[in-house]
């Protein structure tokens, strides 16, 4: 039997996401209190693609004590991808091995999920790799009521940043565009708007889909929610978006409103170069001008100051359990005599680790992990758009309420319902009979 001491290796991929120093903090203790060694991998999985093992360095409780209450990585992140590369996969499954590892635990998101499954299953049984979910974005396929960690810190900051925008707009009566992270899901923006009292919110599962979203279509949410809260008195607000809109939106769209913006080898406009905070200031900004009125809109854009902020004791404490279940995981997978099983995501469920072994979350039209989206149909989502100020079918139903919103429009009560009433035919929120 072996007398050397199980060699545990940590890195970190894709953005910051709060958290990620007590996921390190919690596994590296429980580690070296197993009798193990720990080794810091910094920036993820880029210097092992290159074959570089030079800056791996071993870690000792001393040097993660407290770390738990910062934000950011103390290992660093990136985005390196080892996947797509053949070659450098091999390299990095023969960096490892050069290292000696038995194990190694991986902190990410849904990149960095697939990654760590693919160098599991190409170091062909010699490793066994644990993944810790993280992303403010909260769109892994975990179940319902289990956050990803990193998304309730930042539904927290960003709150507090939209709570005091909507004190500034109320006082200088002007609109503030607010667009938060959330690539492939509007998470972050619903739960950011809702917990401040936002507006409204518009995020991609407003819409129908697997369809287009027209960029008029969302202009059309946002011009008419002006018209109504100046029809109420109230000339000012916050509208809080998903960055993930403008992933929806149809290359011809793009094409006319950014007609200068930099293009890839295909023609297309890069998703980098659509600030939708600003195109859509500029868009409203100009269709009510062309109403006569004259609207100060201010465009923000808020998810780095989210990303990587201290952890608040929620994520804190749910870390805290991620991080000693990956590697009480990894524990019985080193134990076990059974066939060996490569590795799997770690989830904590009703306080119960879970693990989910990896494939068996993977989306099987694309081999990648599942996006969970938000359910349009659910509750929440339903409590969220009752307190939003936006068009509903009784503003067209009602006589007095439509000739209000209509003549804050300029328009005629016909010419508006002619224009806008589509809105509310098409929403995907179906009040409950």
């Amino acid at each position: 039997m072996s007398t050397q001491p199980t060699r545990l290796g940590i890195l970190c991929g894709g953005g910051p996401a709060p958290g990620m120093n007590s996921v390190i903090c919690a596994a590296t203790i429980e580690a070296i209190n197993s009798g193990w060694e720990v080794y810091g991998i910094p920036d993820g999985f880029s210097r092992l693609m290159e074959g570089d093992i030079s800056q791996v360095h071993r870690l000792t409780v001393e040097d993660v004590s407290r770390i738990h209450l910062l934000g950011g990585s103390v290992l660093f992140t990136s985005r390196a991808n080892p996947t797509k590369d053949p070659a450098k996969l091999a390299t990095v499954v023969a960096s490892l091995g050069e290292l000696q590892l038995d194990a190694l635990m991986t902190i990410g998101g849904d990149d960095t999920g697939h990654s760590a499954a693919v160098v599991a299953q190409a170091a062909a049984g010699k490793l066994r790799v644990a993944h810790v979910p993280k992303t403010i974005d909260n769109d892994l396929p975990l179940p319902g009521d289990v956050p990803t960690f990193g998304y309730q810190t930042a539904r927290h900051v960003g709150a507090e940043q939209v709570s005091n925008l909507m004190t500034d707009a109320l006082t200088t009566r002007r609109w503030f565009f607010v667009v938060a992270m959330g690539r492939q899901a509007g998470h972050l923006a619903q739960g950011i708007g809702k917990s401040a009292g936002a507006t409204l919110t518009v995020i991609p599962e407003d819409f129908p889909p697997d369809q287009p979203i027209s960029l008029d279509h969302i202009v059309d949410v946002l011009e008419t929610a002006v018209y109504k809260r100046i029809a109420h008195g109230r000339p000012f607000g916050v509208a809080v978006m998903a960055e993930g809109l403008s992933l929806r939106f149809p290359q011809e769209d793009i094409d006319r409103e950014m007609p200068h913006a930099e293009r890839d080898d295909h023609g297309h406009v890069r998703l980098s170069e659509v600030h939708l905070h600003r195109l859509l200031t500029d868009i409203v900004r100009a269709r009510l001008a062309a109403r006569g009125h004259k609207v100060t809109i201010v465009a923000k854009n808020i998810g780095y100051e989210l990303r990587s902020a201290p952890p608040i004791p929620f994520d804190i404490e749910y870390t805290r359990d991620l991080g000693y279940g990956a590697i009480d995981y990894l524990r019985g997978l080193l134990r076990s005599e059974q066939p060996p099983e490569v590795g799997a995501m770690v989830t904590i469920q009703r306080g119960e680790l879970v693990p989910l072994r990896f494939g068996t979350f993977n989306d099987p039209a694309t081999g990648r992990p599942r996006v969970r989206t938000v359910n349009p149909q659910s509750e929440a989502y339903r409590v969220a758009r009752e307190y939003q100020i936006r068009l509903e079918v009784d503003d067209f139903d009602n006589a007095n309420k439509l000739l209000a919103i209509a003549t804050a429009a300029n328009m005629t009560p016909a010419e508006f319902g002619e224009r806008y009433r589509y809105l509310v035919d098409r929403d995907s929120f179906k009040p409950r009979n």
